[in-house]
This record gives structure tokens, C-alpha cells and sequence, in this order.
């Protein structure tokens, strides 16, 4: 990793203007973080090979999570995992990454150099590559500090297909763990309620989670919010063949000890029927109205 000197404490308009500032930024807090071959050719496009038994799987997502730093990550780390997690579920092992960066004018240099550095661990520790990016700069008050926009690309054998259609009535239903984490830590960090705690986000690589599979609430009682309505960030939901549910749940806790059986596809109009703690039965509706806008 490439260590560069960079004096400036905060984000100004001309470290957009692509000037000497800008490749000063770029230079040290970008591409001595995310350093890798494809990157440090300073093109425009990278070229990339495609293995012959396999097909290019293409994600995009956009991120723009408040604040910033939460218990368990930050906006950086949540790009790099809410992008490689869309290619592990669609059957895709992530491989490389582009990302676009939005700064405010004012953010502070330090708080940016700490995001970079969670994202490039991350990239790092799911085997992901930068290999192309862009930066601007916005006036003060035009954004919350920062946005990413990240698009994702993976590899994923040919014949595999993780699809709704596939979906048939008596089919198990898997969760890799408990939901809910992220979106909870996220509130916690936000102090609105004057509520503190260790909870820390989920967010994580459900890659693991995923390829197992290929083989075979106090806060939120609180405040009145429903986990199940909570984002998740590292967690994995599964519907598998009744036949292989035991086996695959077995395979899913040794990547995931808290994985659980809780439910089953059946007939009828589409609903979700959810089994209460006292024995009853409610009907878990459609989310229409975001409960913690801005958590990703």
C-alpha cells in the first residue's frame, strides 16, 4: 500500500475540479488504499476475462446511510458488502468492484480516510478488486457528507439459477441469523432517542453463507419499531426442497451457528403468515412506509 502525504483537513470545492487537488485526494486517499494491478493503470475502463465455464453476473447499488460511522462499520464497509452480497444470492462469486464517490464540501479529510480504509479492508477480506471509480465534489448542504455508488461483478457457473420461479409450495424457508441488527444499530448511532447500546450492524459478506448452500429485540420493543421491518446487511434468507431442508440447515450453521428453520412455502394467495410467540397468528403485510429511512 503506496503511503502518501496529504495535508488538507477538509473536503473543498476544488477537489472536484480536476486540478492538481483532485489527483492530490484521489492519488492518496483512493488509490493508496485500494491499490491492485487493474486499478494502478490510471485508465478510464479496465479490462476484464471471463472464465469459459462460467457467466458475468452485474450488480449496481447506491449508498447513502446516516450517519456515516455506525457500531460495526461504516458507509464503506456497507458498500463493499450490500454489493458483494446481491452477487453471492444471485449464485455469483464477486470478483471486482467500480465505485463512484459524492463528497460534501466541508466533510473532514480524517472521517473520509476512515471510510476508504473500512471499504478497502473489506474489498480485501471478500476478495473484491476496485478496478475503477470516479470522484466529485458537491457544494456544502447538497449532500450528507457522503454518497457511493457501487457496482458490482461476479462470476457464477453456468446452469446455476437462484430464482423466485423456482419457488415451489411445501418448500423450506432458511435465515442465516438474527434480523433486524443493522437497522437497529444504525438508530442507536443516530442518538435520537437518547438510547445507547453495543449492538453492532450484521453487515457482512453472506458469500460463505450462500455458497454452503450451493452443495446441498429489546431496542426496537422500545421504540415501538418491528425487526422484522429492520434492514439486514449479512444475512442470508434461503427457500429450499423439503427434502434437503435438514442437511442444508446443517451445512448454513457451520457458517452461520445461529441459522434457523422458520418457515414453509404453502398454497394459496401470497401472504405471509407469521406464527406469534403466544401461539396466534398474524399476517405480516407489505413494508410501504420506511420506518429508519437512509440506513443504506
Amino acid at each position: 500500500m503506496r503511503a502518501l502525504k496529504f495535508h488538507d483537513t477538509h473536503v473543498s470545492l476544488a477537489h472536484g475540479n480536476g486540478g492538481r487537488m483532485m489527483r492530490e485526494l484521489i492519488e492518496a486517499l483512493f488509490a493508496a488504499a485500494l491499490a491492485n494491478p487493474l486499478l494502478d493503470t490510471d485508465a478510464d475502463a479496465a479490462s476484464l476475462s471471463v472464465p469459459a465455464d462460467q457467466e458475468l453476473v452485474v450488480t449496481t447499488d447506491g449508498f447513502t446511510v446516516q450517519p456515516l460511522e455506525f457500531p460495526g462499520g461504516n458507509i464503506g464497509s456497507l458498500a463493499v458488502h450490500g454489493t458483494v452480497n446481491d452477487l453471492a444470492v444471485s449464485g455469483a462469486v464477486p470478483r471486482y468492484m467500480t465505485l463512484s464517490v459524492f463528497l460534501e464540501e466541508g466533510l473532514e479529510i480524517a472521517r473520509l480516510r476512515r471510510v476508504v480504509d473500512a471499504l478497502a479492508r473489506a474489498a480485501r477480506a471478500c476478495g473484491v478488486a476496485v478496478v475503477a471509480g470516479d470522484t466529485k465534489v458537491v457544494a456544502r448542504g447538497d449532500c450528507d457528507g457522503m454518497y457511493l455508488a457501487a457496482t458490482g461483478i461476479g462470476f457464477r457457473p453456468r446452469g446455476v439459477c437462484f430464482a423466485l420461479s423456482r419457488v415451489r409450495s411445501g418448500d423450506r424457508i432458511l435465515v442465516s441469523g438474527p434480523i433486524g441488527e443493522h437497522g437497529a444499530a444504525v438508530m442507536l448511532a443516530r442518538q435520537e432517542f437518547g438510547l445507547r447500546g453495543d449492538l453492532e450492524s450484521d453487515a457482512a459478506s453472506v458469500l460463505p453463507q450462500a455458497q454452503a448452500l450451493m452443495t446441498v429485540q429489546s431496542v426496537c420493543e422500545l421504540l415501538g419499531f418491528d425487526p422484522l421491518y429492520l434492514a439486514c446487511e449479512g444475512r442470508l434468507v434461503a427457500v429450499v426442497a423439503p427434502e434437503t431442508a435438514e442437511r442444508a440447515l446443517a451445512a448454513l450453521r457451520m457458517v452461520a451457528p445461529r441459522a434457523a428453520l422458520i418457515g414453509e412455502i404453502g398454497d394459496g394467495s401470497p401472504q405471509v403468515i407469521l406464527h406469534t410467540a403466544f401461539g396466534g397468528e398474524r399476517s405480516l403485510d407489505e413494508l410501504e412506509d420506511d420506518p429508519l429511512p437512509r440506513i443504506c
